[in-house]
Order: C-alpha cells, then structure tokens, then sequence
C-alpha cells in the first residue's frame, strides 16, 4: 500500500508501510555497516591525524573520524565528563508544546503532539540527537506503529554516524550505507530525524566539537605517556649495588638478581660482603610539574571548546569569575535548545501530523526553555525599600518568585523568631488563634514605637513642669516639723494649696495625642 502523501520536500511519499515500522539501520557483522570498528585513537600521530580529518571531505569518508570521534568520549575523562554536562543540560528538559491559537482544532491538534512529547523515550532521542554535538551530525530512526490509527513513534533507535556518508556531488545531502548501497542512498522521509547543531558556519561534515578538540587530545594522549615514562625514571630511588675487587661472576650475578629484586619485590638478601645504596632521585629540574601543567592546559583548552569557558570546571576560580563565565554558559544552552527544537519541530511533530492529518498550513510548536537562575536575594533586597514607601507588589508574584505555594487554610506557618506578639484577625474564634498567628506588621510595630516615644517625652515634660509646683511646699512643711506625725499633720492642708492646672492640661494633651494615633491606624 503506497501513502499518496507527499514529503517534506513536496514529492509524493512513495514508502512502503512496513518500512516505517522495520529498523532499517541495523548493523550486522557480516555487512559493510559492521558494528565492531577498529581502533584509532591508540595509534593516533600527528600525521594520521592529519589525514583522518582530511578524508572526511576529500575522500567522502567520515568513518575514521566518527571512530575517533566517539574513542575520544571512551579515553578522555574530562571531555567526556564537559561533552555529557553540555548535553545534559539540554536533554533533561522537559519539552513544552504551543498551539499556533486558541482554536478547538489547533489545541486539540497540539494535545495530540504533547501526548507523544511526554513519552518515556523522549528524553533518550534528546540525549542521541544531541550526539551531534560532539560529530557534527546525530541521526535516530523511527520505528512508527502503524498498526492502529494514528500512526505513532513506538521507538527511536540511534544511528551509528559511521553509517553515512555526504553525497558525491555537493556534500550536502547525507546517506546512508547499506549492502545494496555501499556508497550510500538517500534517507527514506519520515523515518530518521537528523540533528545537526552549529557550533560554526560552514560544512556539517567539519562542525562537530571532537575535530575542535582532536588535536588537545592527541598532545594530552602524549603528555601522559611521557608523565608516566618520567616517573618511572625518577620517581623510583636509584638502586646501587657494590662489591668488592674479588669478587666473583657468581658474586656480581647474586647482586645483579638483587638490585632487580628490589625492583620488583622491595626486598632482595646479598653476602656481607657486598653493599646496596638506594639514591633518592630529584625532581630534574621541575618536571615534576611540567606534565602536569601541560595536561592541565590541554583541559582547559578542551573546556573552552565544549562550555565556552574554563572557570566553572576547572579549580582556582573565584566564585564571582564562575557566576561571570556561567552567562557564557547559559547562552550555549540556550543555542543548543533552540537549534533541538527546530529539528524536532521539523522532522518528528510535522511528520506525525502529515502522516495521520495530512499537510496543514500552521503546526504546533515544540519549546525547549532554559530557565536563567535568578538571584531571588537580590530581588528581596530591591523590593523591600519598594514596599515601606508603598510599592504595592502582588503576593502570587512572590510566591512564583521563590518557587512556593501559599499555605492552605488551617495550615502551620512559620513566623519571625523575634517577631512580637502574634495580633489575630478579628473574625478569627480563639480555638483558630492557637494554631494560625498572623505575624504583626510593620504599621502596628511603628505604633508601638510611638507611644513609647509619646511616654518618654510627657515623663520628661512632667519633671520639667511640675517640680516647683509640687515639691516646693513639700519640701518647706518637712523642714518645719521636727517628727514624722508631725509633717503627717500638715498634708491634708498641703493638699487643699497645691494646684495642677499646667500637669492636668499636659496629661490631657497627651491623652488626645494617643487617641487620635489610635484612631488613625485603627483596622
């Protein structure tokens, strides 16, 4: 049965429907796609490197370098570990789908998309597509089920880059090997999404990070092996063995068994006779550090290559320096995001659609976000001065900014641990008061202060005004008497002259002031 519909580039789609269903990728041992390459990598000069990235466009040949490609991720740690991170970042992302408008017919069409976005092997094809970054191209295959309407992805299955091959022609169009196609044939529509991520202009073919980093590997890969090949020599004490002038060929190969026992076993047993020095070797001259810097440096350059920037992998960084470099990180996730999501909006949602709904003028969107941390200290430190002068700031927003939800009714809550008395809403019962303090606010707090403030001031004023007036006769009386009875006597006359006009009306002006700064911040 052949599918009058047409493909991505217009021709009527002329696959077979069992070929949308079959892995037409597999590798067997016995064909030209053998999935036991040979080794590269531990035979790599300088001269063979040279023209292993020259066959990839001169000789329309890339197996050599996918075979270097995909050793170097094998045997080298830290491109290994900075290659994963980078597409890490971007395949643990969860995608997100947009309908093209409100319609009933472009959400449910969108609906249908995100039914098969969320499928457990979404994040698999993410990790395998992003394999492009490394080789410059990153290649799966679906395997569509076709037995039940709609068609649906059932699988995705990784294409081995050592596969395909650029077309003679124009080096553009990418095929793929076979027995019936030893130099290769076009992919077949709808059956593979081809990932091909620019980290420059220029040709697929010379775009993937490991030709960037092909040549720090090869000079690490001889730095090591002459790091090892100098702590050999000097890292093992000089073994000295002396005998004496009549000794004899049986004594000097009783001493030669010795030294290289020690060698070998740490211990060794010679005649009386004989002597054994062990010399312990310098550093000659700094070369203790010298492979070490140099492998170093090789790393550094590899994370240049892979994450834009050194500080956030490397040690000896400030933090500020990593919050700096991390923006360059960042930028690179999002690249790599927004390049993701165009190949899978083109080459997976659209063939799903095409297939089961036909050609359509506007299709869903596929969003891959990378969200920037934010520095919610900072926010706080800006908004609070906003809030005293009565900055209205929506607590939802708040909420959304720290990542929580508000409490639930009844729910506990955690309060200031110096805050002061906990002031309950007027339709709270007292049962509720125990379980759900609202925290006082900043209004009451002031009010505090201020009759405190108001107090101070009149305890002052009362000193200051009343002194003459009260203590005076006072002080007078007591100085008359001669006993305490005696001044007791004369205090109901004291109280008949003493007078208070000036400490009532400042008591009463003080009273006013309360109320009305009560009545002013009442509710």
């Amino acid at each position: 049965m052949t599918s009058p519909i047409l493909d991505q580039d217009g021709k009527p789609f002329e696959a077979e429907k069992a070929i949308l269903s079959e892995q037409v990728s597999r590798a067997y041992t016995t064909g030209v796609r053998n999935p036991r390459p040979a080794s590269v990598a531990s035979v790599l000069t300088p001269l063979k490197l040279t023209a292993l990235l020259r066959s990839v466009i001169d000789s329309n040949d890339p197996e050599q370098y996918m075979i270097l490609a995909e050793e170097m991720e094998e045997r080298d740690l830290h491109y290994a570990a900075q290659l994963r991170t980078r597409k890490l970042v971007v395949a643990s992302i969860m995608p997100t789908v947009e309908a093209v408008s409100d319609s009933p017919a472009d959400v449910v069409m969108a609906d249908r998309v995100r039914a098969i976005l969320h499928q457990d092997a979404m994040p698999d094809l993410f990790f395998d597509l992003l394999d492009g970054l490394g080789k410059g191209i990153g290649v799966s295959e679906i395997l569509w089920n076709t037995n039940k309407s709609p068609w649906t992805p059932s699988a995705y299955k990784w294409v081995d880059p050592r596969y395909l091959r650029p077309d003679q022609d124009t080096l553009q169009e990418i095929l793929l090997i076979s027995e019936a196609d030893p130099t290769g044939a076009p992919l077949e529509p709808y059956k593979f999404i081809v990932h091909t991520p620019r980290s420059k202009s220029g040709s697929v073919w010379r775009n993937g990070l490991a030709r960037l980093v092909a040549v720090m590997y090869m000079l690490k890969s001889y730095t090591l092996r002459d790091w090892w090949s100098f702590a050999e020599v000097f890292g093992i004490p000089i073994r000295i063995g002396k005998y004496g002038p009549n000794a004899t060929p049986d004594d000097i190969a009783t001493l030669i068994n010795a030294i290289g026992k020690i060698a070998s076993d740490a211990g060794a047993a010679i005649p009386d006779s004989m002597k054994m020095e062990l010399i312990e070797s310098g550093a000659a001259k700094g070369g203790d550090t010298l492979f070490e810097n140099m492998a170093r440096w090789c790393d550094e350059q590899i994370s240049k290559a892979v994450l834009g920037q050194t500080m956030t992998s490397d040690n000896g960084s400030s933090n500020s320096q990593a919050q700096v470099h991390d923006e360059v990180r960042m930028d690179i996730a999002k690249w790599d995001a927004r390049q993701l999501e165009a190949t899978i909006n083109d080459q997976l949602v659209k063939p799903y659609i095409i297939l089961n709904w036909g050609v359509q003028e506007h299709y869903p969107r596929v969003r891959i976000r990378i969200e920037e941390p934010e520095d919610v200290q900072a926010f706080v430190e800006a908004a609070t001065p906003l809030i005293d002068r009565g900055f209205k700031i929506s607590v939802k927003q708040v909420y959304d900014k720290f990542g929580l939800k508000p409490p639930e009714e009844g729910e506990e809550v955690l309060v200031a641990k110096d805050s002061l008395t906990p002031v309950y809403p007027a339709n709270e019962t007292a049962l509720n008061r125990s379980t759900k303090p609202v925290a006082m606010n900043r209004t009451q707090i002031n009010v505090d202060t201020d009759i405190d403030d108001m107090t101070d001031d009149a305890m002052d004023d009362w000193v200051e005004v009343g002194g003459d007036e009260f203590m005076n006769p006072i002080l007078k009386a007591a100085e008359s008497v001669s006993s305490f009875e005696e001044f007791q006597a004369l205090l109901p006359e004291l109280q008949k002259n003493l007078t208070a006009e000036q400490f009532t009306e400042q008591l009463a002006r003080m009273m006013f002031q309360s109320r009305a700064l009560g009545d002013v911040n009442d509710g």
